[in-house]
């Protein structure tokens, strides 16, 4: 199942990789490759969609399917947002585009990390 997403993250603990779909966060397998395990839990992926789908039932939503607004809520302490709002100040913009600065920061420094 192709339209969903995947991932396989090394795990230390089992010195192997753990294949998740994102959409069906309850099914995983776990492999020596990351190849593998995105290949058995597509598979299980394909197993749970041909039940969902023999019942009737609805199937979940692929995460690159849906449309977002770019709007969400985010809820921090008190000290940590009189921290965030002094950083924005002294860096000359809003609170909302510091935030924005960070977390693009930090999801840049992750996939270089990878």
């Amino acid at each position: 199942m192709t339209e969903y997403t995947y991932r396989a993250d090394w795990s230390h603990e089992t010195r192997g990789y753990l294949g998740q779909c994102l959409e069906f966060p309850y099914l995983w397998w776990r492999a020596f490759t990351p190849e593998d395990a995105i290949a058995g839990v597509a598979k299980k992926v394909a197993d749970e969609v041909a039940a969902i789908v023999a019942i009737e039932g609805r199937l979940p939503e692929p995460l690159t399917d849906r449309r977002y607004s770019g709007k969400f809520m985010v809820r921090a302490s008190p000290v940590l947002h009189a921290r965030l709002a002094v950083e924005a100040a002294e860096q000359g913009v809003s609170l909302n585009q510091w935030v924005v600065q960070k977390l693009a920061a930090r999801l840049q420094a992750v996939a270089e990390y990878y």
